[in-house]
């Protein structure tokens, strides 16, 4: 008897108990991941964006309310936004600071929206200076370059890479995902230095046929 009690309790001891069922937690809003705490961002607004910022204020305004569940409001030269008690996520914060830095870069209300719905899209800007020191008529010409006439190469880089290019003087801005930015980034830094157009186009076509074939 002493050796079958034995054999069960070795038994039981080698057997595994039932795991409990596994917790679920809810999404925590916005002001729960901050203590409560509403979080800021600040937007500066460039004197040459006043106008086109107050003629497109109700279509930014309308998704980072509404959709974003983000307060915004224009103050003191700034675009200042906050979290809601209702914010679902408090990266939906940064998010609406992302679409209207893109706005206030010159990017277009219907393409810097496209930061608000897809995680993986983000601006890069840098300079004609960072490629290649230009001074007087040099640095006009590489400009004329990159936008080409009528902004025929301009559009072609952003047809063919899907991304979004503006070009604000000295500096340049790209919009859209990181290996399409760096494609893009190549084809500008290869006019800044002196590349015919014709060239960039055809590394540019072979380009497309490589990203078609992924896609």
């Amino acid at each position: 008897m002493a050796e079958e009690s034995t054999e069960m309790d070795i038994q039981s001891a080698t057997e595994p108990e039932s795991l409990p069922a596994k917790p679920i937690f809810k999404p925590l809003k916005a002001h729960e991941m901050s203590d409560g705490k509403v979080q800021f961002r600040k937007v500066s607004v460039p004197p040459n964006r006043y106008t086109p910022l107050e003629k497109a204020w109700l279509d930014i305004y309308t998704p980072v309310y509404h959709q974003m569940k983000v307060d915004i409001r224009m103050k003191s030269r700034k675009v200042e936004l906050k979290t809601r008690a209702d914010t679902p996520d408090v990266s939906n914060l940064q998010k609406s600071a992302d679409f209207v830095h893109a706005f206030m870069l010159g990017f277009d209300v219907t393409d810097a929206i496209s930061l608000l719905r897809m995680d993986e899209l983000y601006v890069e800007s840098f300079e004609i200076k960072d490629v290649k020191t230009l001074k007087g008529e040099h640095l006009s010409r590489a400009i004329g370059r990159l936008s080409g006439k009528g902004g025929k190469t301009k559009f072609a880089i952003e047809n063919s890479t899907k991304t979004r290019i503006v070009i604000a003087d000295t500096r340049i801005h790209i919009l859209g995902a990181f290996s399409n930015i760096k494609i893009a980034r190549d084809s500008l830094c290869s006019l800044i230095m002196g590349s015919p157009a014709g060239k960039v186009y055809s590394k540019l076509r072979a380009v497309s046929a490589t990203l078609a074939e992924r896609f």
